[in-house]
């Protein structure tokens, strides 16, 4: 009996099938066998092309959703089934990982929750919103009476596996034409759910305009859905509280937005305002404000009042764009007059002007140039662009701007230096005589610049005319190794010069002692002897928000109270709650995220963990053990996009899953021979720049005007002493 069946099933809508099949047949799926319910001739043409690799069961044109759900389940022999709709989409790898995943789940458990990407006709793997939900849950099973808000996860049946002796229990409640209401359903029915973080499918929404038209009826089956499924929770006060609610957003959001015709309309509100009258909590308070308001007209039936509310707010909400408008545009003009009466002003060779991360703070390659900077030229003042929230946060005595204030308009129009590890804003206008100098945060293994516009997840939001307008000013760009310059030079084509001097921010790995080592694992709390293991994953653009791809509890009960677990959020997420709240093990896992700066983590640090983060490459320079979890590549690779394959080019052992990972940690495959000759040949590409005096030869090129043979030379990589290991200095 195979661990899972997944179930294709309906017809083969605008070919998404045969890109279906073809991702699925790319690559033996061990404890898995696929069963296509095909509908219609030309899925079942395309199915049996795939065949013996999957089982084709074909279905006459015209059989829904529901009964071709049902004939799939019917001969599938899994004791899970994942249901997946022919449009639908399945990211490289995922089958795989459900499959490992619900092997490894108790008997207890009825549906494993996934993640998934959402894609449309115009755009493709956008993150869905169900991250935070996902991540707040955890990997451990439970009941949905103690967790109701995952109710309040997208309503799709392909984000459900389900056991399928749950399904043949339940089989009447989950057949149904009714997608949304068939995998609420499951959660209501399951006793026990578990969660699988991960982008594990790809939610299809089709162009409206190739769908038949939304008649009456479906438009109430809305109301229908939520009266029936209410039914089933009626004795679950928790779960009846929030389905209730979302019975009432739903309906609300569906008058708004569906573009029905007005007596449908009408008849669709007095149905809707019925049934949230009729079930309402015993003792639900209705929120306040506009919020408050709509519901209450709704459970009134007052379709004439709710309809002038709708204008007025409408009304309200133009006159205060309108307002708010007016008010940004006198502000821009007024900044402008200034910005443009600074830029008559004479350049100032004595100011240069620096940022980081988007002006997070003091950081990154220009912290350390600013550092040199002091030591070599100090006849040069730096001023740091920081934002008023981590202006607090400076070193003391840190000359900064905030944006948009008169005195950031005049540093930036008047500096000499204009330092940056990302890019200023459009509008700073490069003037002939001062100089732009982009440091960059990282090797690319990623897709960067125009190298990303194939793929639509990682460009979504980017103007790429405006970011080759930004970097047309650059006058230099570092670079840390001929990966990067090459890469560099590809995804950002202009005509700047690359500094081929190492990257500065990591002197610091070469230029530390035993002293610094002692003291920042003193100040992490990490005593002499422990292991320290940095555990620092990378942002993915098809995710909503930062899920630990671990079970870090467990990882670090496998591990022993004598490592600690130091895991670092990648800092897009700086805004978002942290997901470690449950996990911490008694001071075995140590959240330092909000931990700076990150070379002394990875000075502090005997092991890294990570996935595709650049943090490797700069880490390679301690020589010290580097393990890769690399647990969704494919997606990672088809959805972003990379420069190279890195499990054929890691810089030392790769884990595809937290048992594998946790083998590698619990013997000495982190750090044995083949881990060592790994991590020499990546430390050859990789490193090839830094030798502990980047930002010297930075400071001397760029600002003192030497020429590059008088730069002190990069030391070959066999001759440099890397600061001591952890073990050393203890």
């Amino acid at each position: 009996m195979p661990e899972l069946s997944v179930i294709v099933h309906g017809p083969n809508t605008q070919d998404h099938l045969t890109g279906l099949l073809d991702s699925l047949a790319d690559r033996p799926l061990p404890d898995t066998e696929v069963v296509v319910a095909a509908v219609g001739d030309w899925a079942r043409e395309t199915a049996r092309r795939h065949a013996p690799r999957v089982q084709v069961l074909p279905l006459p044109d015209g059989t829904s959703d529901a009964t071709a759900r049902t004939a799939g389940a019917a001969r599938a022999t899994g004791r899970w089934l994942h249901f997946v709709r022919a449009k639908d989409g399945l990211p490289p790898g995922s089958t795989r990982t459900v499959a490992e995943r619900v092997a490894e789940l108790p008997g207890a458990v009825d549906v494993l929750l996934l993640d998934h990407l959402r894609s449309t006709w115009r755009s493709s793997g956008l993150p869905s919103a169900d991250g935070p939900l996902l991540a707040r849950a955890g990997r451990t099973d439970l009941a949905l009476d103690d967790s109701a808000y995952l109710l309040r996860l997208t309503p799709l049946l392909g984000t459900r596996v389900l056991r399928a002796g749950f399904w043949r229990a339940h089989e009447d409640r989950l057949t149904t034409d009714d997608e949304p209401r068939a995998a609420l359903a499951a959660l209501l029915l399951a006793d026990r759910v578990a969660v699988l973080p991960h982008i594990a499918q790809e939610d299809r929404r089709l162009r409206p305009a190739a769908l038949p038209p939304v008649t009456p009826d479906r438009h109430y089956a809305l109301v229908d859905r939520y009266e029936s499924l209410l039914d089933l929770a009626r004795e679950r006060p928790a779960v009846y509280t929030v389905l209730y609610e979302i019975m009432v957003r739903d309906c609300l959001r569906a008058f708004s937005r569906g573009d029905m015709p007005e007596d449908v309309a009408r008849e669709f509100f007095h149905r809707a305002g019925a049934a949230a009258l009729r079930l309402r909590p015993e003792g639900h308070r209705r929120p306040a404000g506009p919020e408050g308001v709509r519901r209450s007209l709704l459970e009134e039936g007052a379709y004439g009042k709710y309809r002038a509310f709708q204008s007025a707010n409408r009304a309200r909400r133009a006159v205060r764009s309108t307002v708010r408008t007016g008010r940004r545009r006198l502000g821009a003009r007024i900044r402008d007059q200034q910005y443009r009466r600074a830029l008559h002003r004479p350049v100032d060779p004595r100011l240069a002007v620096f940022a980081a991360y988007w002006n997070r703070g003091v950081a990154c390659n220009p912290a350390a140039i600013a550092a040199k900077l002091a030591e070599l030229a100090p006849h040069i003042h730096p001023v740091w662009v920081v934002t008023g929230e981590n202006a607090a946060l400076l070193p003391p005595g840190t000359d900064h701007v905030v944006p948009g204030t008169r005195r950031y308009w005049e540093v930036l129009a008047t500096a000499k230096y204009l330092v940056n590890n990302v890019n200023f804003p459009n509008a700073v206008v490069k003037r002939p005589d001062a100089v732009h100098l982009q440091t960059h945060h990282g090797t690319p293994l990623k897709r960067m610049g125009v190298d990303q516009l194939p793929f639509p997840a990682a460009a979504q939001g980017l103007d790429f005319d405006a970011l080759l307008a930004r970097v047309d000013k650059w006058d230099y760009s570092v670079s840390s190794n001929s990966h990067t310059t090459r890469m560099w030079e590809r995804a950002y084509p202009s005509r700047f010069v690359s500094l081929d001097h190492g990257y500065p921010r990591n002197d610091v790995y070469y230029t530390a002692g035993a002293d610094d080592i002692r003291a920042v694992r003193a100040r992490l709390g990490i005593a002499p002897g422990r292991r320290a293991v940095l555990y620092a994953p990378t942002h993915r653009d098809y995710e909503a928000g930062w899920t630990p791809r671990l079970d870090l509890a467990a990882l670090s009960d496998r591990l022993g109270e004598d490592t600690v677990l130091l895991v670092r959020g990648h800092y897009f997420y700086d805004g978002a709650a942290s997901p470690l709240t449950g996990p911490r093990r008694f001071g075995r896992v140590v959240d330092v995220s909000s931990y700076d700066p990150v070379e002394e983590l990875c000075l502090a640090a005997d092991v890294l963990v990570t996935d595709y983060s650049s943090i490797m490459f700069d880490y390679a320079n301690l020589d010290r053990p580097i393990v890769v979890h690399a647990d969704d590549w494919e997606t990672y690779r088809t959805t972003r996009g990379v420069y190279f394959d890195l499990m054929a080019e890691a810089p030392g052992p790769v884990a595809r899953t937290q048992e594998e990972l946790t083998g590698i940690l619990t013997t000495d495959a982190w750090r044995d021979d083949g881990a060592e000759k790994a991590r020499a040949v990546f430390r050859r590409r990789f490193c090839e720049y830094d030798d502990g005096r980047a930002a010297e030869r930075v400071v001397r090129r760029v600002f003192l005007g030497q020429d590059e043979a008088s730069l002190p030379p990069v030391l070959p990589i066999g001759e440099r002493t890397p600061a001591p290991k952890p073990e050393e200095a203890s």
